[in-house]
């Protein structure tokens, strides 16, 4: 089954709200055709409001980086889906390493903001990877699918329609470090045979899963030339005008 590439940028803790907004409008001039790739740009939370007004008339989405799975409360700092929702977002990033390994938070917790993120309409990318040691220690697959059983609790195969997977190694995040093509695409074998395992052969088939570690340019039209694997998501190169475009078009010419 032939599924469309997705090209999803992660701007982490960078750009002001104007900044954000300048940089999106350049992509939104570069990227006026996308040929069926599905565009995503994730601006910290108080950019998304200006970055959706600036791409809402174009083919280019936006994503918020997190989330609390609370509606409302005593969580200084957090902010809910319903507040991400109201404003016209359609994604959020969920269980991105450095939530859990920099903030601590606990599959649990992440599988909470999942079932929270689907009730109030918002299609969540969850992501999921193993440490330098796990992986040298042979523990990869059991790494993943402990985070993608316990991510997907209770999630039901219609609201799968709304889910997308993110393969991302943690030692390759940031680091410079790539996994190769063959790498990415065995965890991505795993991860879609577990898919098949906790719902049908046709949740497995549709759900897009996408690769992010030190993805860039150069790299990128080699990683996405795969079948399994479905798109990228993107840290620092999504902060380069020509670095993000030029990951998008590879997209584009094998889509």
């Amino acid at each position: 089954m032939k599924r469309n590439k997705v090209v999803a940028g992660n701007w982490k803790m960078h750009l002001t709200a104007n900044e954000a907004q300048q940089f999106a409008n350049k992509l939104r001039i570069n990227l006026l055709d996308t040929h069926g790739v599905s565009i995503i740009i994730c601006p910290p939370f108080l950019g998304l409001k200006s970055v959706f007004d600036t791409v809402k008339d174009s083919s280019i989405k936006v994503g918020a980086q997190n989330m609390h799975n609370e509606t409302q409360g005593a969580f200084t700092g957090e902010i809910s889906g319903e507040m991400i929702k109201d404003i016209g977002i359609q994604y959020v990033l969920l269980g991105h390493s450095e939530r859990r390994h920099v903030f601590g938070e606990t599959d649990d917790f992440i599988n909470k903001k999942m079932a929270s993120s689907l009730r109030v309409g918002l299609d969540p990318v969850l992501c999921v990877g193993e440490r330098l040691e796990e992986r040298e220690a042979g523990k990869t697959s059991e790494v993943v699918i402990r985070q993608l059983r316990a991510g997907l609790k209770e999630i039901s195969e219609a609201q799968m329609a709304h889910v997308m997977i993110a393969y991302e190694p943690v030692w390759a995040i940031g680091t410079g470090l790539t996994a190769s093509r063959e790498q990415a695409v065995e965890v991505h074998e795993i991860i879609r045979d577990e898919l098949a395992s906790l719902y049908s052969g046709v949740i497995a088939e549709k759900t897009a899963i996408l690769y992010g570690g030190s993805v860039k340019a150069e790299n990128a039209k080699d990683l996405m030339s795969h079948e399994e694997i479905d798109g990228v998501l993107v840290g620092g190169a999504a902060l380069k005008v020509d670095s993000f475009v030029g990951i998008a078009k590879a997209a584009m010419e094998i889509n």
